[in-house]
This record gives C-alpha cells, structure tokens and sequence, in this order.
C-alpha cells in the first residue's frame, strides 16, 4: 500500500507541475498572454495612427500653407522644442515688429537665441508663420509617415495575435 501511495502522489505532483507549466507557457507569471498582446498591439496602434492623423498630416498641411506666404528674415527670439511648437521668431512685417510662435513640426530647435533664418507669413496675419526651409512640411511630414507606418505595423500584430486566438478557439486548445 505504502508504494501505491507514493505513485499515487508522484502522479498528482506531476499533474499539477504539468499543468502549471502549461500556464506559464500560456502567458502567466512569465510573459504576456496572447490576449494581452492582442490588447496591447491594438492600443499602440490606434494611438499612432491618431497621432498621424489628427496631429502630424494636419501640422505638414500647415506648413504647406505657407509656400505662398510672404518672405521676410527673422530672428529666434525664443529657443526650444521647435518640433513641439515652443521656438518663437521675431520680424518685420509691414513696419511693425511680430514675435510669432513656430508651428509644431517645426525644425531649427538646435539654434540660439538671435540665430537668424528665412521665414514665410501669411500676409493678413502675420502671426501665422513658418521657416522657410519646413514650408514643404517638414519634420511633421516624416513624423505623420512614420508614425502611420509603426501604427499599420502593430495594428498588423494585432490582426496575427486575433487569427491566432480565433484559430485556437475553434480548435479547443486554449
């Protein structure tokens, strides 16, 4: 009876051990499960693509408005994060000085205070300005096709990690 037992309770331990790594290879204590990839990858996804949609092709477009914009030569009267939209310019603009903030997607950030550069404003309202050199969208045109590419990556991950759950599910192994 005494070695009866201990298979008995060899068999239950190795049962539980069995089913404990099936757990941690199912995405327990050791990693993400698949549903939490799925959520993850989904999320990063639609986040980036809002970010290139309400925000970086919105910001190029703007820039592009000012191709036509008048010419003038300006001074960085405030440095910052220019992409950000934190860097101010000063100028001239019919006979009266215009401290202008540029718009986000903005390049330059890395000049100082006083550092001069080529500049384009609308002609009713001076205050809406851009470099020169970003008139053709700039920085916030590379960062809407980036972003829109890493959104289309995750939101592919994501589609996977679905097939993958579906498939599972319809042939019970879970």
């Amino acid at each position: 009876m005494d070695g009866e037992a201990k298979g008995g309770a060899s068999g239950a331990r190795a049962q539980v051990n069995a089913g404990a790594a099936k757990a941690g290879a199912a995405g327990g204590a050791n990693g993400l499960g698949p549903r939490a990839s799925l959520l993850m990858s989904l999320a990063l996804g639609l986040l980036l693509a809002a970010l290139s949609a309400l925000v970086m092709f919105p910001a190029a477009e703007h820039l592009r408005s000012l191709r036509d914009g008048e010419r003038a030569q300006a001074t960085l009267h405030t440095s910052g994060s220019c992409m950000a939209g934190q860097c101010e310019v000063e100028f001239e603009a019919d006979g009266r000085t215009v401290v202008a903030d540029l718009p986000v997607g903005s390049g330059g950030g890395k000049r100082s205070v006083g550092a001069a550069m080529a500049i384009r404003y609308q002609a009713d309202d001076p205050r809406v300005v851009a470099r020169e050199d970003d008139v053709g969208g700039g920085g916030a045109a590379l960062l809407a096709w980036m972003s829109g590419g890493a959104a289309v990556f995750f939101l592919a991950i994501a589609g996977a990690v679905a097939l993958h759950l579906a498939r599972q599910r319809r042939t019970g192994n879970r």
